[in-house]
């Protein structure tokens, strides 16, 4: 290893070139890691030949070390892939995975030989400890907090490590990422739509939510003189018009979030984010009067269930009755409610999920500019759980359709197979059986017709409301099943997923 350690940090393909967004994650390791070495990064959602990118980098020499972030679902293929590319050509180079899969599955990532060393939770002081020690005795690694490694061949997990929200007084550097504008994208929010991190972290603990598992119910906000910063940036040097918050979180307490507000009333960029019913409500009038300022177009909403006691068994911490409210309330003050659901649970899977769709017609009848997002309930198993939250409310034993109990993957090649995709999207779950998931698909076929999100600027206004039309019989007589015609038109028209593909 050299005085100054060079790495290769790679964000594998997730998304299409279209639908890229600044990989933030790497960005902040990037920032993180050339305080005392260097490091370069290739992002698979733009460079599409990923493994081949990486080997013809790694072919001019001079890296110490590669770092890969891993998420669930179809990032894992493209993961292991260029692990065992960088393994076969490059035996020796040390290969670290980091992200939200080898936080919750650590010993599942470690498990494979093309895997050296997991970061878990935050990376930005574990990695660069991580790189100072490579080469040096193995007592060193003990010393690193937040990393799971191998020791003749056993897994070693040092104590997790408290995450912070440094200030270096640097921009990020996207110059790493060649021309930075190419992840400026036209949606509803403005024709160079920029994605932004402020606020680390969540202060609420969802059973199903993997920030809840990789934070532990901690949240740091930003101090509003680096969010202005941040922004300035990305809006007079790289021209974006619009920003899609990344937070975990975006409103928090009241009293922290006004400097933000402020912020963003001053820039005035149209704006996106995550939001809770409950800390909505809570908002005064005058900061209300802010919000409307600083021009917030939607917030995406966790409204999981109808069920207040589903709601308190997932530690969802809100109410049915707060959800109606905060879809008037969004009304009222010209934010569209992006409200997601997660159906079909391991319990009362039928009905429940039947409940949530009459509570669903509620809504649109509250709010009908309401935004509906439907998933299916997939829990975290309980060894995913953050060590604060493992046997407190321990989570029920999960059976699938056959009442024989879930196992999950124990490979990562396990994780590709379509069914562990699914779960890990919320598209499915071993629980239902075929009548039901057909249900949950006409459904959501009838409702996303009838109610076309205003996110999709690809589809022309006039099928958008022939499709409408078209659906409205069904959606008013709650006729959802077998809708072959809006399934055919589909095919002409291609609405627009909002939970596939984001804005």
């Amino acid at each position: 290893m050299t005085s100054t350690p060079r790495t290769l940090l790679i964000n594998p393909t997730i998304t299409s070139r279209s639908s890229a967004r600044f990989p933030l994650s790497l960005l902040h390791l990037a920032a993180a890691v050339d305080r005392q070495g260097s490091s370069e990064i290739i992002d698979g959602n733009i460079e599409r030949d990923i493994t081949g990118a990486t080997l013809q980098m790694l072919e001019q020499g001079g890296f110490d070390a590669v770092g890969v972030s891993v998420m669930g679902g179809p990032q894992m293929a493209p993961s292991i892939e260029v692990s065992k590319a960088i393994r076969a050509r490059f035996p020796a180079l040390p290969i670290i995975w980091g992200g939200y899969f080898p936080t919750l599955y650590t010993d599942t990532a470690l498990g494979a030989p093309y895997v050296d060393y997991a970061i878990r939770g935050q990376g930005e002081e574990s990695l660069p400890e991580l790189l100072a020690a490579l080469g040096r005795p193995q007592a060193e690694l003990g010393r690193i907090g937040g990393l799971s490694w191998k020791q003749d061949g056993v897994i070693v997990h040092n104590p997790n490590r408290r995450f912070s929200l440094g200030d270096n007084g640097l921009v990020l550097p996207y110059d790493k990422l060649g021309d930075p504008r190419q992840y400026l994208a036209r949606t509803f929010l403005g024709r160079r739509t920029a994605a932004h991190q402020a606020a680390i972290g969540c202060r609420f603990r969802c059973t199903f939510c993997g920030v809840a598992a990789m934070f532990g119910g901690t949240t740091q906000l930003p101090a509003a003189a680096r969010l202005e910063r941040d922004l300035s940036y990305l809006k007079y040097e790289l021209g974006a018009d619009s920003i899609q918050f990344f937070d975990h979180n975006f409103f928090d307490r009241e009293e922290d979030m006004i400097p933000l507000l402020e912020v963003m009333a001053k820039l005035e960029m149209p704006w996106w984010c995550y939001a809770r019913s409950d800390a909505l409500l809570k908002l005064s009038e005058s900061t209300w009067k802010l919000v409307r300022k600083s021009r917030l177009r939607m917030a995406y909403i966790g409204a999981e269930s109808p069920s207040g006691q589903m709601l308190k068994e997932i530690r969802k911490g809100t109410r049915p009755d707060q959800t109606l409210q905060v879809a008037e309330l969004c009304r009222r003050n010209g934010v569209i409610p992006e409200l997601s659901f997660m159906v079909a649970p391991p319990e009362n899977t039928e009905a429940e999920t039947v409940q949530t769709f009459e509570f669903i017609r509620e809504l649109k009848r509250i709010n009908p500019e309401s935004e509906i997002i439907v998933y299916i309930y997939t829990p975290l198993p309980e060894s995913s759980r953050h060590e604060k939250d493992r046997a407190k409310r321990p989570g029920q034993v999960l059976r699938d359709i056959h009442g024989e109990p879930v196992v999950f993957p124990g490979t990562p090649e396990e994780w590709m197979q379509p069914q562990w995709v699914n779960y890990a999207c919320h598209a499915d779950a071993p629980w239902l059986d075929d009548k039901l998931r057909k249900h949950i698909h006409d459904f959501v076929t009838v409702l996303r017709c009838r109610f076309p999100t205003v996110q999709d600027l690809r589809s022309p206004p006039w099928a958008k409301r022939g499709l409408s039309a078209m659906a409205a019989w069904r959606y008013r007589h709650r006729k959802y099943d077998r809708p072959w015609e809006l399934n055919l038109a589909n095919r002409l028209v291609k609405l627009r997923l909002p939970q596939v593909s984001g804005l």
